[in-house]
């Protein structure tokens, strides 16, 4: 059952086993911001995307989806109860908006753009301003936060908001290493996500990616540069554990143990199998099996460390994407509360 530590706030005539209503909140719940103990950031971003599109709209389909799901979770219990609330998700610029109206939203409209490049740069700068601000507002309420992309960028603010507060490690769920340097000159790209992380946030004291199956020689090389603060956990390693019979549950205790007491999960869905998850940017064949990915979150926690944010990136946007992405959604959450 949930976690004894976690405050629980039930909703006044509120039915958890009732179809959602039309005007609920994420996961058919009612509560208000102020009420939720865990806030979602949702980013529709993706103007650094290298190959597929669809990502921006990866959030309004968890959002739809979420409506769907079974709220009493089979391990943990009523986790709802804690409250969960998505920030509206037209408060980040829509990525299709980004070039043909610059002054939407939180954007300069004075500001004259010489090339392409540099203005996704400051667009990229502006989103990560955007979700950092949040991210530090709902930590400073004593709020969790995790952040829903959009692509794989989006995440960079709310890690900033955290590593000022204290040192901790990330596991990384992937099929890419993201260790690009300012991938086809975008500083900010989905490909450079934890390059950005290890070069500005030495906070970050260790990065653990699993699922990796699709990466370039330098990639590698400024992994190995870092002096074991990355380890990677390939997707040839696991399956030829696999094929050898290696049970999962001994190569998770593996994987957890180069991790330290905090950490923050970082899941870009096509760490999974792209039969989960058609329609990400950038599928790769291989990957982990969605009960896989689970067990190794819920590890996690078992193991007694605090898992003290998370994000969910390069979600598709149908609605099988959204189902998913939804699920798992709802997985990190609960194993989030549960480490609290």
């Amino acid at each position: 059952m949930i976690n004894s530590k976690i405050c629980l706030q039930k909703e006044e005539g509120f039915d958890p086993n009732a179809a959602s209503t039309e005007d609920s909140g994420v996961f058919g719940l009612e509560t208000k911001e102020a009420d939720a103990k865990i806030v979602y950031i949702p980013v529709p971003w993706e103007l650094t995307a290298s190959y597929g599109k669809g990502t921006a709209k990866g959030p309004e389909a968890i959002f739809k989806a979420s409506k769907q799901i079974d709220l009493y979770h089979p391990e943990l219990g009523r986790i709802y109860e804690a409250g969960f609330y998505m920030l509206p998700i037209e408060t980040v610029m829509p990525a299709e908006a980004g070039i043909q109206n610059p002054s939407r939203h939180m954007l300069d409209a004075s500001l004259r753009w010489h090339d392409k490049r540099s203005e996704i740069n400051y667009l990229s700068e502006q989103v990560n301003l955007y979700v950092y601000e949040q991210s530090k507002r709902l930590l400073n309420n004593n709020q969790l936060v995790g952040v829903v992309g959009g692509d794989h960028s989006s995440p960079f603010g709310a890690i900033e908001a955290m590593a000022e507060r204290e040192s901790f490690g990330i596991l990384h769920l992937d099929a890419h290493l993201d260790l690009r340097d300012a991938y086809e000159g975008y500083t900010w790209s989905h490909a450079s996500i934890m390059r950005n992380v290890l070069e500005r946030l030495p906070q970050v004291n260790q990065l653990v990616q699993v699922g990796i199956r699709d990466f370039c020689e330098e990639e590698l090389e400024f992994a190995k540069s870092q002096g074991g603060r990355v380890i990677i956990w390939n997707d040839f390693e696991l399956m030829q554990r696999r094929f050898a019979n290696k049970a999962w549950t001994n190569t998770c205790q593996e994987i957890i143990q180069n991790l330290p007491q905090k950490v923050w999960v970082s899941f870009d869905i096509d760490a999974l199998d792209p039969r989960f998850c058609p329609g990400t940017g950038t599928p790769v064949p291989g990957g982990l099996d969605f009960q896989e990915a689970y067990y190794l979150i819920r590890e996690v926690q078992r193991s007694g460390r605090q898992i003290i944010g998370f994000d969910l990136c390069e979600v598709g946007s149908s609605e099988w994407d959204g189902n998913v992405g939804a699920r798992m959604l709802y997985h990190l959450t609960g194993f989030m509360l549960e480490s609290s």
